[in-house]
């Protein structure tokens, strides 16, 4: 078999790793637990998405941003805006620069603006990479999201093997590396946080629905950004962990159907009934 074909094998297995864990509920965070090890496929023993929802994440963690400064995790937490944390390595050759183009792709869909309405962490999990690394990554990047004076709101960091390992357990980020490509097996996922650094939402793959993209910054902005719209469409619409997408509530849909309706009747009949008052009028008029 080609080299290639087995790279684009793998990828595929690593794009569906998420959905390995459909299986059972984890009892104490509501999210989605993975398989035992000793289910998955070969080389991917220890690949894989853990949710934690709901659970806060460390903010003392230490990493060093795209210009080597050093920076804590809780640095980009606490203003008021949903943070989305974006796991990878730099030097990947394929997945982790298809999800941040995917995600930036998804980003130019949107009203919101980087940096005003929400902040993204990408955090390599390799601790070999540098900043330089980051650094250029970080300049590709913003290139390809093309708004100006957005660079203060995307973060690249790069960090020591303890302070890594630190936040992907906190996550559930689950991976692994293999010494003969030397390269990493992982899944493909972004978190999104709350301000106060609570995980909210997971979201798989590496394409990102704008819609649903722009309902979980809503959420886990917690009232803070959108507009009255976006807080209609979140009465209609779930987010399901379990496919870490947003799908409609029925329920919801049909009361907010029938609230319209009922509107609409209303209406009518007030136009209605204007409309033969002052027919009435006339008439009555006409008489005397």
């Amino acid at each position: 078999m080609s080299r290639s074909i087995t790279n684009s094998i793998i990828a595929i297995l690593l794009m569906a790793a998420p959905l390995f864990a459909q299986g059972a509920r984890g009892p104490m965070s509501g999210g989605i637990l993975s398989p035992p090890a000793n289910v998955r496929p070969p080389g991917l023993q220890f690949v894989g998405i853990e949710q934690h929802l709901n659970a806060e994440v460390p903010g003392d963690l230490t990493f060093r941003d795209e210009l080597g400064n050093p920076v804590k995790l809780g640095d980009y937490f606490g203003h008021g805006r949903p943070v989305i944390l974006n796991l990878g390595y730099y030097q990947c050759p394929m997945l982790c620069s298809e999800l941040l183009q995917g995600l930036v792709g998804s980003m130019k869909a949107l009203t919101f603006d980087l940096g005003r309405d929400f902040d993204i962490v990408t955090l390599s999990f390799d601790p070999r990479e540098t900043t330089d690394m980051a650094a250029a990554k970080k300049r590709d990047i913003m290139k390809r999201y093309g708004r100006p004076n957005t660079g203060q709101g995307w973060h690249f960091l790069t960090g020591q093997a303890d302070q890594i390992n630190a936040l992907t357990s906190a996550v559930g980020f689950q991976y692994q590396f293999d010494s003969k490509t030397e390269q990493y097996a992982h899944a493909t996922a972004i978190v999104i946080f709350t301000p106060d650094r609570h995980i909210a939402e997971y979201f798989y793959g590496v394409e990102f629905s704008p819609k649903d993209l722009r309902l979980g910054l809503v959420q886990a902005g917690q009232g803070k950004i959108g507009n009255l719209t976006d807080a209609v469409l979140l009465y209609c619409y779930h987010y399901d962990p379990r496919t870490g997408k947003y799908g409609a509530i029925v329920s919801n849909v049909l009361k907010l159907g029938g609230l319209a309706t009922l509107l609409i009747l209303g209406a009518f009949m007030f136009v209605m009934f204007r409309a033969d008052r002052r027919a009435g009028l006339k008439e009555l008029g006409r008489v005397t």
